[in-house]
């Protein structure tokens, strides 16, 4: 792996993460009734962008698109399970491992379907692309940061991370999409009370992540191992970063 050299997919995926879906998460702000599902949508179809155009040398097979969809429902039922222990979502964990299983588009696009098909569950509203949003990240960073050496595969190395991931992104942008949909008037001061008010929140979803990824991210991997092995799923047709 060539660590200094970035792919154009992966230029790609940066200009629509982090300039593309932001900018249509703002422009969608303010509009009313349940225009949030258009902006929704739109996120769904930025993210896949990015995760089809790896097949730029060859076509996605049905299995590999199948694997994706039952990792994201497995991130819907983890989510959902707990419904009745505030805060204690593991969710974020199978986000993290799709992340690292088959690469930062799949670890997006795999927040993004999961947040957006449970809040079918916990309930859709105007913080509902914020949430794609966060989870998404969780997952691409750390596909990202796999793929160029800074994250190890141990149980150890993958329980603080998803604990820093959820403290230092998931979390932090929960809050801000808080902020957005709730204060008219926002504020430096307004900013940093909704912040703080979340930080018990984030430390529990936190700890819920981090306990998952270090008793079940093992067991999770060599499953998927195998199927990558025998089927040769989403299987890389460029290494480069």
């Amino acid at each position: 792996m060539r660590k200094s050299t970035w792919s154009k997919r992966t230029k790609l995926s940066f200009v629509l993460i982090l300039l593309a879906m932001p900018l249509v998460i703002y422009m969608g702000m303010n509009l009313a009734d349940r225009k949030y599902y258009v902006v929704s949508v739109l996120l769904i179809g930025l993210s896949m962008f990015p995760f089809l155009y790896r097949f730029e040398k060859r076509k996605p097979q049905a299995r590999e698109l199948l694997i994706l969809s039952v990792l994201s429902a497995m991130a819907v039922i983890s989510r959902t399970v707990f419904i009745f222990v505030p805060f204690f979502k593991p969710m974020a964990a199978v986000v993290i491992i799709t992340g690292i299983s088959f690469g930062p588009e799949a670890g997006f696009l795999c927040g993004v379907l999961s947040s957006f098909v449970s809040n079918f569950i916990f309930g859709q509203g105007p913080w509902t692309p914020y949430q794609m949003f966060a989870f998404g990240m969780a997952g691409f960073l750390s596909g990202f940061f796999y793929r160029t050496g800074l994250l190890k595969r141990d149980r150890s190395s993958l329980a603080i991370h998803g604990a820093f991931t959820i403290l230092l992104v998931v979390g932090p942008l929960l809050d801000l999409s808080a902020l957005f949909t709730s204060v008219s008037s926002i504020t430096w001061k307004n900013a940093g009370i909704f912040i703080l008010s979340g930080v018990t929140v984030n430390t529990i979803h936190a700890l819920a992540t981090a306990v998952f990824l270090f008793l079940l991210s093992g067991p999770i991997f060599e499953k998927i191992d195998r199927m990558k092995l025998k089927y040769g799923l989403l299987e890389e047709t460029n290494h480069e970063i």
